[in-house]
């Protein structure tokens, strides 16, 4: 009797073993069943219970508009022209600086003081030519009237007219020297000579660099400061190939800093350099449509084009797969057979990717549910 209750037990634990290894012959992947074309790493068959399993649909390439969204980086930059190098027009020593780095001016503003005595000899000697030539043109009308009355020769009246022009030419260049240092010759006496003369600012803006010291003797050849007008800045962004075509001069950009993320500016792109650098990318350079002082020169920036309205072919998002940096769609070849194709992708929205010159997908039929697990199973079999 205890012999048949053994037996009864191993029975039912045959059963048993029995049942549980069905089960998970059924829980199998698609994957390991998975047969595979001969001679193509490429291809995959599945069988119906498989095709069922994954739910294979199709579909076609599509023609549709599409919107992009196109995300920018790059650096704040000023135009070349707009820095400038300010010097003094005549040599001398630095008496005072009213200005410290990245400090903000305004056009006109006292930026150092330059004196010399040569500034007192420029004024001195505008001043004897001024008197000499009021004295050349009393002497020059006295002859004009003695040649008249034949009481003085020609020539003695030439001499005079030659006098006088000389000085008034004179005292034209001195007047010019003296405007170009800052001093108004036309308010200039003998009470108001000065020793000293201001640099002032061609412009508003920021101090970039401060090259010069109190006291130090300057050339008129030394640069003092290096200016930098907020109205040059550029921002340089760098557009990646699949963009590229994208990206048009005029195009109007959202612009904002890693600082202030929600803060967004308005820019234009005023340039696109029409070459593909080493790293895969080439450069737009756009400028903001208002001065902002949140930006300034080399700050990191981001920015943002949208692409609307764009005709183009694409099929369905999940119809497209990606592997190792690559994007592949699946052909449907008929009699459950399905070949991976590569394919270069550019823009996409919610429900659609496009792809770029798609004329050789025309009139193929594209798995579009079940093309990742279709890729599961390629990447099994290399694996």
């Amino acid at each position: 009797m205890q012999f048949k209750i053994i037996s009864i037990y191993s029975l039912a634990l045959v059963f048993a073993l029995s049942a549980c290894s069905g089960k998970k012959e059924e829980e199998k992947t698609v994957y390991e069943n998975t047969k595979f074309a001969k001679g193509t790493e490429n291809t995959v068959h599945l069988t119906s219970q498989q095709i069922q399993s994954v739910g294979i649909t199709t579909t076609t390439i599509q023609n549709r508009n599409m919107e992009k969204l196109v995300r920018l980086n790059g650096k704040a930059e000023i135009a070349p022209s707009h820095i400038s190098s300010v010097s003094s027009i005549m040599g001398g020593h630095i008496k005072s600086i009213n200005i410290i780095n990245g400090s903000h001016f305004t056009k006109g503003q006292v930026l150092a003081v330059v004196e010399d005595p040569q500034f007192i000899q420029l004024q001195q000697d505008y001043l004897v030519t001024k008197a000499q030539l009021e004295a050349a043109r009393l002497n020059l009308n006295r002859q004009k009237d003695l040649n008249t009355s034949k009481a003085s020769s020609d020539k003695t009246m030439q001499t005079a007219q030659a006098d006088y022009s000389t000085l008034n030419a004179t005292l034209r260049g001195l007047e010019e020297k003296l405007r170009i240092i800052g001093i108004n010759a036309k308010g200039l006496n003998t009470g108001n000579i000065r020793s000293r003369i201001n640099v002032y600012a061609p412009f508003s803006g920021f101090v970039s660099k401060i090259l010069v010291n109190n006291g130090q003797y300057i050339n008129p050849a030394d640069t003092l400061f290096e200016l930098i007008n907020p109205a040059g800045l550029l921002l340089e962004l760098k557009v990646f190939e699949n963009d590229v075509n994208d990206i048009k001069t005029g195009q109007e950009i959202l612009v904002y800093n890693n600082q202030k993320p929600d803060v967004k500016s308005n820019a234009r792109i005023v340039s696109v350099v029409p070459s593909i650098e080493n790293g895969g990318s080439a450069t737009a350079v756009a400028k903001l449509s208002s001065a902002h002082s949140e930006f300034v020169k080399g700050m990191y920036i981001n920015a943002e084009v949208n692409i609307s309205n764009r005709y183009t072919q694409g099929l369905p998002n999940d119809a497209v797969v990606s592997f190792e940096s690559r994007n592949y769609v699946f052909e449907d070849l008929g009699k459950s057979n399905y070949k991976m194709i590569p394919v270069v992708i550019g823009i996409s929205d919610d429900q659609f990717t496009e792809i770029v010159k798609a004329d050789f997908l025309k009139d193929k039929k594209i798995v579009q549910k079940g093309a990742y697990s279709l890729l599961m199973m390629l990447k099994n079999k290399a694996e």
